[in-house]
This record gives C-alpha cells, structure tokens and sequence, in this order.
C-alpha cells in the first residue's frame, strides 16, 4: 500500500529510524487546492511511522509554517532529521511571506520523543554563503535556492555535516546546481563550506541523500527534465529526463560524476520517480522509495512501496522488479 492522504498531496519525504520503527517525515498540502502549483506555497510537514514501510499509521504533524512576519511563515519544506545524545533534531527548508517565498533558509527543530518537535530560537540556523553559493539573482534563477538539507554525521572529523540543494554563481545559469556543504558541533551555529560538487551538469540538483559503503559515496539528487543544462545533453547525445539520478564519487570531496540516466522501472506504470531516497531495511538488499511525477501535469501526490534496486554499468541504480517487495 502506498502512502497516500485521502484529503493532501504529499512529495518530498525523509526518514528517521528508532528501534524497529520507520517514521516517515513528508511534505504536504491540501488536495482541495485543485491545482499542484499551488502546494508548494502551502506545505506543511507531515509524519507517520511503520514497521515495515509499507503500512503507514498517520501521526500527528511535525511542523507548520509559523506566525505571521516570521521567516519560515509561508511554508515548511524539506528538511532532515538525525537523533544524537537521546534527542532529535531536524533541519527544515522555510520561507517567507514577506519575500513571496524567493530566498530559502534553513532552520533547526528538536524533539525529545520524535513526535513533538519545537522550532529553535535562534532561526533560521543557516543561509546562504555569497562566497560560493548564488543569492537571489531573477536574471539568473526563478529564486534563491538553499533548501532540502540531508544531515549526516562524518566519522573522520566529529562534526555534523549538511548537504544542500544550491546554485553557484558562476558559469552559465542552466548548469550552476550545486550541492552545498555545511558543517556544526552544536546544530546552531554552521560552518558553510564550499560545494561537493561542480557546476555545469544541472540547473538544480533537489532532495539530495548521501550513501557511504566500502565502494565510495553516492548522492541520489532529482532534477526536472528540462532542467539539464545544454552542456549535459550535448555531453550524454540525448534530452534531458527528469527524475532522481545519482552521483557518485570514491570520497566525500569528489570529483563526483553523474550517471546519464535516471532511476527507472520499465513498463512499470511508475512513471517518474522523484525525490527518490534509498533505505536499507536489512532485508537482503537496499531499496528505493520516491513520489511520482517529474512536474505538475504529472504530479501523483503520494509515494511508492519499497521497491529493490541494483547497480548499473553507469554507475547509477535500476529498479529490480516492478513488483511490491515482501517484508
């Protein structure tokens, strides 16, 4: 069963796992709305948990946007959430109102039990860095983007460390997605640092998840088709696709390469699968969960069952079956 709202859409999507729970933290917005342009304007963030990520019990919402004037009071977006010292603590995407929602901030929440979370008073926690990253430019981009942070922790150093969703502002505009790199002790106060990866390859590169097995590292990012930058689709002989591709690196700091083609399942009826995020359930093998839909004529509005992937010759993943995997 996949997970899907009678009442809201819901996209975007991270994990947090406590014994043997998944929970599932997701962005939403209400389907009365008709029109999924709209959503991204009146999100909210939802929450629910399951055994084995198939049935879902509904909890209740982790995060709304906040009160009037406040710089996350039009919507809450994507975020991520690590536990460290018996608390959680989530990083969030808001924006305002006040700036019709253009320049993206993060922001810290925490939560003793994973289910009631308190925003920190000391938001937004982390902006953009002009010294590497992109700031508001229309001439450029349709906004500043800073937003969908995946937090981890790196063992060679002790800090926490954040991947981003960013732009450089170097090069042409089609090509300057960059992933950006942050790093904190205390999840307040953030060291930016300069992006992983380089620009040329896309005008944006959504949601990003890092991987790291005895292999290297992988990011999964997602990217609208027509968000390929000509130099990319010169580079691979074909048009963009949308969808979550991977990249993929022998360490941390790159030189990080990106494999031609999304995450696909043939003639599985999926259609594009965005926001894709891999979880390893300890069941044999890793898995793959994403939304549908590359854009809003497509837009399906809930998210996919575990489904088994595999390597492929480009250093990217495919889907194995087109069928649910059994817990």
């Amino acid at each position: 069963m996949t997970l899907r709202l009678p009442d809201k859409w819901v996209w975007d999507f991270w994990f947090a796992r406590r014994d043997s729970e998944w929970h599932i933290f997701y962005l939403q917005a209400p389907r009365a709305l008709s029109d999924p342009v709209l959503r991204h304007h009146n999100a909210s963030i939802g929450h629910a948990v399951s055994l084995d990520c198939r049935e879902w019990q509904i909890l209740p919402d982790a995060l709304h946007p906040g009160p009037p004037g406040s710089w996350d009071d039009l919507a809450t977006w994507t975020g991520s959430v690590i536990e460290h010292g018996g608390c959680w603590y989530m990083l969030y995407t808001g924006i305002s109102s006040v700036e019709k929602g253009l320049i993206q901030r993060i922001g810290l929440a925490t939560s003793d039990d994973l289910v009631h979370w308190s925003k920190h008073e000391a938001n937004p926690v982390l902006e953009a860095d002009p010294r590497w990253y992109e700031l508001l430019d229309l001439d450029r981009w349709r906004d500043q983007s800073w937003r969908d942070p995946y937090l981890f922790r790196y063992p060679e150093d002790g800090y926490f460390h954040v991947l981003m969703t960013a732009r450089s502002p170097l090069g042409p505009p089609d090509g300057a997605g960059v992933i950006a790199h942050a790093r904190s002790l205390d999840f307040v106060n953030w060291e930016v640092l300069s992006p992983i990866t380089e620009p040329g390859e896309f005008a944006q590169v959504e949601v990003p998840q890092l991987i790291m097995d005895d292999d290297g590292c992988k990011i999964l990012f997602s990217c609208h088709a027509e968000d390929h930058s000509i130099e990319r689709v010169e580079r691979i002989g074909a048009r963009g696709l949308g969808g979550t591709f991977v990249l993929s690196a022998k360490d941390l700091d790159g030189p990080y390469t990106a494999a031609d083609h999304p995450v696909t399942a043939s003639n599985s009826g999926l259609g594009v699968l965005y926001s894709g995020k891999v979880l390893d359930r300890g069941i044999g093998g890793l898995e793959f969960m994403a939304f549908g839909g590359d854009n809003e004529i497509d837009f399906v509005g809930e998210l996919t069952d575990p489904l088994s992937i595999k390597p492929t010759g480009d250093g990217g993943l495919a889907i194995v079956t087109d069928q649910m995997i059994d817990s």
